[in-house]
């Protein structure tokens, strides 16, 4: 490459050999490239097409996410393909457009407005708890994907759209999510989708569901009720002009935040509670701490003392971060340590690695809460990063986290968890998903 330096450069033909294996599962691939390399990163160049490189070193992430963040941008996969299908929201939009739209959105979710959404939470969380069915095994993850997107629904919307409206709604983003993936992971297969009518008919469940978010939006406009939701705060929020959301943009948000919003907490969850049952010794100590929640209103400073769950949590998000992997593509030639790369260059962070790394964690594999307590956290911050860093560190992590433990706490009150596996399958697609993992509840 001439004047370009490049770390550990991977065979493109390796990568052809194992394309079906490496677009079911790509983590195995990355580690075993990774550990061939002797600097944390490694590079590969497809024919005809600017350089990749994929890195688990935090300084590299810091320095293209936060410290020279403007220097680089969110490729096409993360912007165009997934814009098809979710709109320009604050996950898919860039530069001018991203950066209105985050001013705008930021106070949405700011400590104070999450306060006053906390009684929706956990009223919400509360009455999926009461639908556990006990002294059984039973697949977790579907329990905990309709308990989160219930609570986005109520956060969003309060009780403005009706059961049948947001089953509809919970039905479309899954299968949008499944066929996204799909389509990026196997760009060559684009033709054939375009002619066996399969993108046509995930454009039609976009007109349909921007349809229903529109119809909600009409309702609430018209509407003299306060419901000091979500859906309140966004059409009450002015850009600098005094101007509001137009509709069209307000149904962009409000999918990203249904996409965004439901998922990755409902996978955290679920890896949360698979560790917990796995490990005797934290389940007692977390059940120990959690409450029954008893104030009215339930608000943030009612959980102050959860600092043992709230670990528990954030240690699963290390060994199974939701986002498990992000890019950026490099807008001129570029300098980062000892690499001077491509204009073009596509740069992959994988989050799962550096959470893994033995360069920064003490047995990276151990499931330990504690390196997530008070006294632990300053030797941490730089290398843990599972909603993101920099300005397009993730809008809502804050109200994900409280939900989370909110959820665990009222959960581990009630029941003791037991599991029939030790090891848990993954599925790296936009976001980490578990496979397979059940569990049993037994009330305490």
């Amino acid at each position: 490459m001439g004047k370009y330096n490049y770390p550990h450069k991977i065979s493109f033909f390796s990568f052809l050999l194992n394309s079906s294996a490496i677009t079911k599962n790509p983590i195995p691939f990355h580690k075993r490239f990774f550990e061939e390399s002797k600097d944390d990163s490694f590079s590969v160049t497809p024919f005809f097409s600017k350089p990749v490189l994929l890195t688990r070193d935090a300084e590299i992430a810091k320095y293209i996410l936060q410290k020279k963040h403007k220097n680089f941008e969110k490729s096409k996969l993360q912007t165009h393909h997934l814009s098809k299908y979710v709109g320009y929201g604050l996950l898919t939009s860039t530069g001018a457009k991203w950066l209105r739209q985050r001013r705008l959105v930021q106070p949405a979710f700011h400590k104070e407005k999450i306060n006053s959404l906390i009684t929706i939470i956990n009223d919400t969380i509360k009455d999926q708890v009461e639908k556990i069915e006990i002294d059984k095994m039973q697949e977790l993850y579907p329990m905990l994907n309709v308990l989160a997107f219930e609570v986005i629904a109520k956060s969003l919307f309060d009780f403005s759209a009706d059961k049948k409206t947001l089953n509809r709604l919970q039905f479309i983003i899954e299968q949008l999510q499944q066929f996204i993936v799909k389509e990026i992971r196997q760009p060559h297969k684009r033709i054939w989708y375009k002619l066996n009518g399969e993108i046509k008919r995930h454009l039609d469940l976009v007109r349909e569901i921007r349809g229903i978010i529109n119809s909600i939006i009409e309702t609430r406009k018209s509407s003299k009720e306060d419901h000091d939701d979500l859906l309140d705060m966004l059409l009450q929020a002015e850009y600098e002009d005094g101007t509001s959301m137009a509709n069209e943009q307000l149904i962009d948000e409000i999918i990203i935040l249904f996409v965004a919003g439901h998922e990755t907490t409902a996978n955290a969850l679920t890896f949360t509670f698979f560790l917990l049952a796995n490990n005797e010794g934290v389940l007692k100590k977390a059940q120990e701490e959690s409450v029954e929640l008893q104030d009215d209103p339930v608000t943030i400073d009612s959980f102050a003392n959860l600092k043992y769950i709230k670990g528990c949590i954030e240690e699963s998000m290390r060994l199974y971060p939701p986002a498990w992997i992000t890019d950026r593509v490099a807008l001129e030639d570029e300098t980062i340590g000892d690499y001077h790369i491509k204009k073009g260059t596509l740069i992959g962070v994988s989050i799962y690695e550096i959470h893994r790394n033995k360069a920064y964690w003490a047995e990276p594999e151990t499931f330990r809460p504690e390196r997530f307590l008070e006294d632990n956290k300053k030797e941490i911050t730089s290398h843990y990063m599972p909603f993101g860093r920099g300005p397009r560190l993730c809008i809502g992590n804050n109200f994900a986290m409280y939900e989370m433990i909110l959820v665990v706490n009222e959960i581990l009150n009630k029941f003791n968890v037991e599991t029939n596996k030790d090891t848990v399958e993954i599925k790296p697609l936009i976001t980490l998903k578990p496979a397979n993992v059940e569990l049993k509840f037994v009330r305490r």
